[in-house]
This record gives C-alpha cells, structure tokens and sequence, in this order.
C-alpha cells in the first residue's frame, strides 16, 4: 500500500471556510472534493465496510457544515479537525457493530483484472492490519497510509507526539511479524 500524500492545509482552505460562514454554501464543495478521498480511506482502513465507510465520510461532512462554527484554525488545520471527527465517527461505528477485530472483511480488489497474488497480498496486508490493537492500527493507518505527520496525528487522537511514534512503530514492528512469518495472524 503506498502512502497518500495528506492534503495540505492551504489559504483558500481558509478562505471556503470564511465564504462558507458567510452564508455561500457553495463555498464548501472544494473542501469535500479536497478531503472526500483521504477521508474515505482511512475509514476504509479503520472498519473494513466500504458502505459504512461512505455513509461515515458523508457524515462527516455534514457533521463539519453544520458545526463550522466550532471550527477553530488557531487550535489546528481543518484536516485534522475533519480526520478527529472521522475517527470518533469510526470508534462509534465500531462500538455499534459490535465486529471482531481479529476476523478481517475484505474488500472487493481494486479491479476485476488484479491477479490472484495482487489479491492474496492485500488480504494478507488487510488481515495483520485488522490484527493490530486499534490505537495502533489508528497511528499507523494515519501516519502511514495517510501520510500525515505525526504531530497532526497526534492532535486527532489527542495524545502525546511520543505516544503516537511508539504506536507507529510497535505497529510497524507487529505488521512486519505478521506479513514475514513470526507471527500467525
């Protein structure tokens, strides 16, 4: 899985957000456009239901027009606000569905055409991710395959910047014994 490059918070971010308070609710349809695939990923990776996960993304944003109000840009980026929210959205999800995380779901291959060792590898990556404590998976999957830094990760799980590296690594440490034999997963 090759890390996706985090959105970077920009001016006209900024700026949408300000047309949007304005009362131009056109002015937050960039922002969904910007941040509608990062999102859908992580929740993706987080719950392993790509129905769910778009019903959640779409909450999420509906969650962030109605409560823009509470967004703060001094307390951090609207990317970071957006990915807190998902991820609470997440662990409600999750608490609901009552889903053992040891049992992993898999979702359909990227295409029809993947061959069958594309498809054995992502099941694989799939199951030793869902086999992670999901603190860890929550790091990993945020620093990692979203690509953001850890600082902002830290921020959406609102714990310590050493909390969020130790979590990254143990996971790294833990992915690596699953998918190269020292662990079954």
């Amino acid at each position: 899985m090759q890390p996706r490059p985090a959105p970077q918070p920009t001016d006209d971010a900024i700026a949408a957000i300000r047309r949007v308070r304005a009362g131009d609710r056109d002015a937050f349809r960039p922002l969904v456009q910007r941040y509608q695939k990062p999102l859908f990923g992580f929740v993706t990776n987080l719950i392993r239901d790509a129905d769910a996960a778009e019903d959640i993304v779409q909450d999420v944003f509906c969650s962030a027009y109605a409560g823009l109000d509470a967004y703060d840009a001094r307390r951090g980026s609207f990317s970071t606000w957006l990915f807190t929210i998902a991820r609470n959205r997440c662990f409600t999800w999750l608490a609901r569905a009552r889903t053992s995380l040891s049992e992993p779901v898999l979702l359909e291959p990227r295409t029809p055409l993947a061959d069958a060792s594309e498809r054995e590898l992502f099941q694989r990556l799939d199951a030793a991710l869902d086999a992670l404590p999901l603190a860890q998976r929550t790091a990993f999957v945020l620093a990692e395959l979203q690509g953001l830094p850890h600082a902002e990760v830290a921020r959406i799980e609102g714990t310590r910047l050493g909390t969020i590296k130790s979590r990254v690594a143990r996971a790294r440490e833990r992915l690596r014994g699953l998918l190269f034999g020292t662990e079954a997963v």
